[in-house]
């Protein structure tokens, strides 16, 4: 990463800083003055493990005042700081995978696309930054892209996956919007396969896939789950494609959701229709439905735990690019926090809390 500042007074390493501020955000702090008590509390062990160096005149290790970190992150580069956590988390994702994968496997892994609006810090001269990012299935993430002013989703998509050096066998989910035609395309190009959402924004394609026999298909995955006071059952069909008005689409897919609320009675029944790449027998009901249910994880592994853990839309921070910063610095926290084997994110942030060893063991520092 750039460092920002000038040549002269740079009094503390610059790697030090950011390791500071990624070892207290990994402790679940959600301001920047909570980012500065942190620092200041810090014991001399700890300063050292983070890189701050001794006063050559005075021999003591001093921690930073919180002005001089808001004044850094207020000017770190966002893209070099986001391709920077991707990289570390993918490094690190890759030492603790497990092995005995199988060779042959079409699909390696599962990656989700969706954006998210940070509301916080929209101004009365600006509107709300708008982030793009790409996490791997199990919760990782591994890029992010600030969407440009008076634009949208669909041309930051290719950007962002540009960011991931490797896309050969990765299976992309996204949302109804980014089912376009050129994404199918430039997906195909770098050798991964799609699960492409239709609906009536694309009226002939979707009008063409609702109008199968679906009924004399056979079913190839089936799930009932209770939970939250509602029984729900998920029905799957797959229907062989030999043209299809999409980039090398090979099969359409019906998703039928019967929920029934066991509290009201109410039941309720939503049809859901997908295109994918992959060909008839690469993969099974079940795999195709796993990869439909975990894109939703984006939601519910990263965002929702943004907005209720660490109060991502309560945030009052709109300086430079703070917003963005912070957004990536949170990121990083729980997908560190998800690789080692968290589900509950705010008890882990607590835990790591109570003892400065903890976030500097996450980061590999000690």
């Amino acid at each position: 990463m750039p460092d920002p500042r000038g040549r002269k007074g740079r009094i503390y390493p610059f790697e030090a800083l950011v390791c500071a501020v990624a070892a207290e955000v990994l402790t679940g702090a959600s301001s920047l003055a909570a980012i500065g008590e942190w620092i200041s509390d810090a014991p001399v062990w700890a300063l050292r493990a983070l890189g701050f160096t001794p006063d050559p005149f005075t021999g003591q290790v001093t921690a930073p005042h919180a002005a001089t970190v808001r004044r850094l992150l207020e000017r770190l580069d966002g893209d070099a700081l986001d391709r920077a956590v991707g990289s570390f988390l993918d490094t690190r994702l890759a030492k603790t995978a497990a092995d005995g994968e199988p060779a042959a496997r079409v699909i390696r892994r599962a990656v989700a696309v969706d954006g998210k609006t940070i509301r916080g810090s929209r101004t009365a001269e600006k509107t709300a930054v708008v982030l793009l990012a790409a996490m791997d299935h199990t919760g990782t993430v591994l890029a992010q892209r600030q969407i440009t002013d008076k634009s949208n989703e669909i041309p930051a998509f290719a950007p962002l996956l540009d960011c991931l050096e490797d896309l050969d066998g990765v299976m992309v989910t996204a949302d109804a919007l980014h089912t376009q035609h050129g994404h199918g395309a430039y997906l195909r190009r770098r050798g991964a396969h799609y699960l492409a959402i239709v609906k009536k924004n694309h009226a002939k394609l979707h009008d063409r896939v609702r109008r199968l026999p679906w009924r004399d298909m056979s079913l190839e995955h089936y799930d009932r789950t209770r939970a939250h006071h509602r029984i729900e059952i998920r029905r799957l069909k797959a229907a062989a494609f030999d043209h299809l008005d999409y980039p090398d689409a090979k099969q359409a897919l019906q998703i039928v959701r019967w929920r029934k609320n066991q509290g009201t009675g109410e039941l309720t029944i939503e049809r859901v229709y997908l295109i994918t790449s992959l060909a008839p027998g690469a993969a099974t009901g079940t795999e195709l439905a796993s990869w439909i249910r975990g894109h939703w994880g984006i939601e519910n592994l990263l965002h929702h735990v943004r907005d209720r853990t660490f109060r991502e839309d309560d945030s009052k921070i709109r300086t430079g690019h703070l917003p963005r910063t912070m957004t990536s610095l949170r990121n990083l926290a729980i997908s560190v926090h998800r690789q080692d084997g968290a589900t509950n994110i705010a008890a882990t942030l607590r835990q790591t809390a109570r003892d400065y060893r903890r976030p500097l063991t996450a980061l590999g520092l000690t």
